[in-house]
């Protein structure tokens, strides 16, 4: 991904749900003008969800996505309508597609009942008018369409572009932190995980919003920081590293010197980071047998030096001096059921949306699970959480509220 192009994390999600043979996969093609989704009278023939990152005007960058039947059936079926309500968690905004002569039956309420009970904008989209005499007035949030001649298709963009605010998807990593002319070192390891001639998306992001910013970026490798901040002549106002490196970093950092990392940022940006330093407090909790979700967003090929499949597993381990077990989870899959762990460590969710991280969080809060993230976890364990997050004055009250083991990790630093 080059640094001009927008993360799918960051782009307005919007789905298209429906019932088999409503006409979704032939909105979807009619609305992004390409053949998306394949498109056949067979029932069923979207058997995944397809997504699609574009620029939609008047919206601009959105990520469409094409559903899979919900009136599916059979076990093949209730999986695929298992992946499609996968997909409301991260949806920004629905189209429910129905057929314009069928109208709406027993699946669509069912639909509108999990939008609604979502709070999530939606738009109904009765298609196939082509092939109806006439129809009734369409309600506030309805269009008639015709996938096959193009009626109503530029007033639905329309709908859709309506239906979203795109306030919450300007959200700054670090923009906010530093001025014009400021100085942000990042520190990046060079990550095996990583595909080789690329750095991980976290660090482009901050990159970008460094230079949108009109700050001055140095990166290097840990290695090379204590060698950069001399040479820099002037203090930086920020040093970011990867969380790997937490505990080299901070030694290399002067004290004057903010120091955060990148998982911490992203979290930030999510909008589950003040969670994530209440719920981190657990690790001084765990005894002996306690199960460990360590959850990711995406998914890569796991290396010998795995993050969340090695480190981390290995540095509770020392924390806590227990024998933990250790679940993992990546990608789209996250438990429906999270009571069976007592606590859960994620990623920072730069391949997530907001939404689906916000999601994550509040599944957690309601089952009674802590949630914390990779980042705070390891600056925790390292004693060093509070200044990690001291850019953050905002946020210091929550790791206040967390007393004696907060006082304990920075009393056992290593």
């Amino acid at each position: 991904m080059g640094l001009n192009e927008t993360p799918s994390a960051e782009r307005v999600h919007i789905g298209f749900f429906g019932r088999r043979n409503a006409g979704k996969s032939s909105i979807v093609n009619a609305v992004t003008g390409q053949n998306l989704s394949i498109v056949s009278d067979t029932l069923g023939t979207t058997t995944d969800p397809v997504a699609k990152a574009m620029e939609l005007l008047p919206l601009g960058p959105v990520l469409v996505i094409d559903t899979p039947g919900y009136d599916d059936v059979g076990t093949l079926g209730e999986l695929r309508m298992q992946k499609t309500r996968q997909i409301l968690r991260k949806t920004d905004v629905a189209v429910l597609v129905a057929d314009a002569a069928a109208g709406l039956g027993a699946c669509e309420n069912e639909l509108l009942s999990l939008f609604k009970e979502r709070a999530l904008p939606y738009i109904v989209a009765f298609n196939k008018t082509d092939t109806v005499a006439s129809h009734r007035q369409p309600g506030e949030r309805e269009i008639y369409v015709s996938a096959v001649t193009g009626e109503g298709i530029g007033a639905l963009k329309e709908l859709i572009a309506h239906s979203v605010s795109t306030d919450s998807f300007t959200g700054k990593l670090v923009g906010d932190l530093i001025a014009p002319g400021d100085t942000a070192v990042l520190v990046t390891p060079i990550d095996s995980a990583a595909p080789k001639g690329r750095m991980i998306l976290p660090q482009q992001q901050v990159i970008r919003d460094v230079l949108e910013c009109s700050g001055i970026c140095v990166v290097v490798r840990e290695d090379q920081l204590k060698g950069a901040l001399a040479a820099l002549g002037r203090k930086p106002r920020i040093v970011i590293t990867d969380s790997q490196a937490f505990r080299r970093v901070d030694a290399e950092t002067p004290a004057d010197i903010p120091l955060t990392s990148f998982s911490i940022l992203m979290a930030r940006l999510k909008g589950t980071l003040a969670e994530s330093i209440k719920g981190v407090a657990v690790i001084e909790k765990l005894t002996e047998g306690d199960t460990v979700l360590i959850s990711e967003g995406c998914t890569h090929h796991r290396q010998c030096s795995d993050i969340g499949t090695v480190k981390i597993p290995r540095w509770l381990t020392e924390h806590t001096g227990r024998k933990l077990r250790i679940v993992t989870s990546s990608g789209g899959e996250f438990p429906e059921d999270l009571t069976p762990y007592k606590l859960i460590i994620h990623c920072g969710g730069c391949m997530l949306n907001e939404k689906e991280m916000r999601y994550r969080q509040s599944e957690a809060l309601r089952q009674g699970v802590p949630m914390t993230n990779y980042g705070i976890a390891i600056a925790y364990m390292n004693g060093i959480l509070r200044r990690s997050i001291a850019v953050f004055p905002d946020l210091l009250g929550a790791l206040d509220g967390g007393g004696p083991a907060e006082a304990r990790a920075e009393s056992g630093r290593r």
